[in-house]
């Protein structure tokens, strides 16, 4: 039969303790864990829900790798209105835009292929992206009349008002 040794409250004392602070629950180390398993798999970066500085903004909660959502700005002008995007890289050919009731769409699309071969090296690559991106604009907007200009990557949309639409000044009597 063994002996049980039972320790003094002497010696308990003497014991040094350490101690952490870890704040984290049980759960959130395991999941951490394995967030690193699969990063290193993949050898990859993933975004994370426990880590702060991996949360998007919400100018960019849309945005995918290497592709973005164009900026956009609406300026309303006294006959006018503007709208410009900034679409670089983008053909004037591969941009497409609309306007139903006051809602306009920007739509693009690019496609590029590299293709490159030296004797038995053959390297063939093909890349796409979309975007599309709406805006409410006035109603009060002459969509017929609408003029759109592509120049060093930004888009311009003039959106004419309608007569009975635009700002007429009234002299304070």
């Amino acid at each position: 039969m063994m002996g049980v040794r039972v320790m003094s409250a002497e010696t308990k004392q003497n014991i040094p303790v350490t101690s952490t602070k870890d704040d984290k629950p049980s759960y959130m180390s395991s999941i951490s864990d394995m967030e690193n398993a699969i990063e290193k798999f993949f050898n990859r970066r993933f975004p994370s829900l426990w880590r702060w500085g991996d949360m998007p903004k919400m100018e960019r909660l849309f945005e995918f790798e290497n592709q973005r959502l164009p900026s956009l700005d609406v300026i309303d002008r006294d006959n006018e209105v503007l709208v410009r995007a900034e679409v670089p890289g983008i053909d004037k050919n591969d941009i497409n835009i609309t306007l139903t009731d006051n809602l306009l769409t920007i739509k693009g699309e690019t496609r590029k292929e590299f293709k490159k071969e030296e004797g038995d090296y053959h390297r063939h690559e093909i890349s796409s992206s979309s975007f599309a991106r709406s805006v409410t604009v006035p109603q009060n907007v002459d969509g017929s009349k609408a003029v759109a200009n592509l120049k060093n990557g930004v888009l311009e949309i003039t959106l004419p008002k309608l007569e009975s639409s635009k700002r007429h000044k009234i002299a304070v009597q």
